[in-house]
């Protein structure tokens, strides 16, 4: 396995040269490769943001459009996203790296950094902290913070005719699974689709964001709930928030409803399909890689939770626009293999979960607020209580002020363990110095301890100086509010656990219920397209998706 500090090297250079691929000589491929004739032209690769295994088990006997068709093919109904912080950031980081958070350098969505200079410390995994400026709110997006390379960064690094094209709901997901040397990138901001900074858009991205715009303008009808959501239907209470009933019924010029609806997700699988024809993917000898993050599942998830009407129509929906997406593809006769997994998994609101026979779910208490910490702790000490403490919520890592002299930092550390493992909703406190010295797992992932966990979230650019675990079932969201009643983010499985499924026509299907992991995709596509990589340059393995004698590894079994 390649070291932290190897792959370090990666950031340093990166971060001089933000767009051009800076990779560490390790993991440059050899550019006298040869593709492999029956190698596919095209590469896939569809994040379904929050789409965890239980949902898609829920749904799957429901599914007759793309989702079905892809169950024909190869299916691992148990991936894991395996490390502990299961968010949007680190979890695509994975899909298309084939390395977990640890080596990806992308711990969280985001992480405290006492060092910046401009703005607040708290820092955004796909930003470009060097470009903020004082006293705006705006950042520019980037994937400085990403310490290895992206399966498309590696074949335009043998061949720089292939072609890298991502497109997302969100800039995290289109970055973090296109990686540096994107041709052509998008993810919807506000009103419409966004690119680089000093970049301009594209002819796909003007036309998606004119048919878009005609969209918002005029509004649209709510969709219509299919008759066996109906069990689905039925309002429910969170704070001042009442979800489970909606339709997405949209009102002219309300972008926000568009966001949190499926239209979202059809917006970026048309502008895949334009992206397609304008770059030519597929069409030549070279294969090349489409990126595609569809964010609606998420935002639908964290506004509503995902056992209302509204889940289960976004999911209906979700399934038609990938079979409109695939016979798109079909029609063009590209030859095209399909990967489609998730970046975390998801947890439903607890006040619908206390009525479903999950009464111990509940909210977390303000009492594992770093703030709470941070009063506590400044009161025993005699120092400045204000941001002793700091995190990005009541969960994950956190952090001591760096003023705080070495010796009275690991006091407070010690302290703010033992508090917090007295609170009945925590599980565990973990420091920085456990989480070190625990070595990366190697079992499979549904084995793994929270501590190993851990460790595969932890890397000491960006960690926090303890990480605190919820128990199961507890949600890091204190008070519910508009948008935002349901959340996911804990190390326990119904978040680490997403579906793996893979496809390309003619292909042997079938089903192994074995854990995986999604640090396994990258070393399979690369094994597809004939990409050779060092040894070491992966956490994950390749899986055979032969079905029969073969082996698409490329090993005799």
């Amino acid at each position: 396995m390649m070291t932290f500090a190897r792959k370090a090297a990666v950031l340093l250079a990166a971060m001089a040269l933000p767009i051009v691929p800076v990779m560490a000589q390790d993991v440059v491929p050899a550019v006298s490769q040869k593709v492999p004739a029956n190698a596919p032209r095209l590469v896939v690769a569809i994040a379904i943001d929050q789409l965890s295994s239980d949902i898609f088990a829920q749904y799957r006997q429901r599914f007759t459009g793309g989702f079905a068709r892809l169950t024909s093919g190869a299916v691992f109904p148990a991936g894991y996203q395996s490390h502990a912080a299961t968010e949007t950031c680190p979890g695509h980081s994975t899909i298309l790296t084939g390395n977990r958070p640890a080596h990806t350098g992308i711990i969280a969505n985001s992480w405290i950094d006492q060092s910046v200079m401009v703005g607040p410390k708290l820092v955004y995994c796909a930003e470009d902290v060097s470009k903020r400026k004082a006293g705006s709110s705006e950042y520019v997006a980037s994937v400085n913070h990403m310490l290895v390379p992206t399966l498309g960064d590696l074949l335009k690094q043998i061949n720089p005719a292939a072609r890298n094209i991502a497109v997302s709901g969100k800039d995290r997901g289109a970055l973090m699974m296109g990686g540096r040397d994107l041709d052509q990138v998008y993810w919807w901001k506000g009103k419409a689709f966004a690119t680089l900074e000093g970049r301009a858009l594209g002819t796909s991205a003007v036309a998606q964001n004119a048919e878009t715009s005609t969209v918002l303008a005029k509004g649209a009808p709510a969709f219509a709930l299919p008759a066996w959501c109906g069990r689905n239907d039925r309002a429910v209470q969170a704070g001042a928030s009442t979800v489970g009933t909606d339709r997405f019924a949209l009102k002219a010029g309300n972008a926000d409803a568009f966001r949190v609806s499926p239209r979202l997700d059809r917006a970026t699988l048309d502008l895949a399909v334009k992206l397609v024809d304008e770059e030519k993917l597929g069409k030549d000898a070279v294969p090349d890689v489409l990126s595609i993050s569809l964010s609606a599942t998420d935002y639908v998830g964290h506004a509503t939770g995902t056992e209302g009407t509204e889940m289960c129509i976004q999911l209906t929906q979700l399934d038609i626009a990938l079979g409109d997406f695939f016979a798109s593809l079909d029609k063009r006769g590209i030859d095209y293999a399909v990967v489609l997994t998730a970046d975390h998994g998801g947890f439903d609101l607890p006040e619908r979960l206390q009525e479903q026979a999950l009464e111990a779910s509940a909210r977390v208490s303000t009492e594992v607020s770093s703030e709470a910490l941070s009063a506590t702790l400044g009161k025993r000490y005699g120092v400045e209580a204000k941001g002793l403490i700091l995190s990005d919520g009541p969960s994950g890592d956190y952090w001591v002020r760096t003023d705080v002299a070495p010796g009275l930092k690991g006091k407070i550390v010690d302290d703010a363990k033992t508090i917090l493992e007295a609170q009945p909703q925590v599980e565990v406190v973990l420091t920085a110095a456990e989480i070190a010295a625990t070595p990366m797992p190697t079992r499979s992932p549904e084995a793994w301890t929270l501590a190993q966990r851990a460790r595969a979230s932890y890397n000491p650019l960006h960690s926090g100086d303890f990480v605190v675990f919820l128990k199961r079932g507890v949600v890091p969201i204190p008070a519910p509010r508009a948008g935002y009643v349901a959340t996911h983010g804990s190390p326990w499985d119904y978040d680490r656990r997403v579906p793996m499924l893979f496809w390309r026509k003619g292909m042997t299907g079938f089903e192994q219920p074995s854990a995986v992991e999604t640090v396994d995709i990258a070393p399979t596509l690369a094994a597809l397209v004939g990409l050779k990589v060092p040894e070491g340059s992966f956490d994950g393995r390749c899986l055979d998706l032969d079905g029969g004698t073969g082996n698409t590894c490329g090993a005799a079994k």
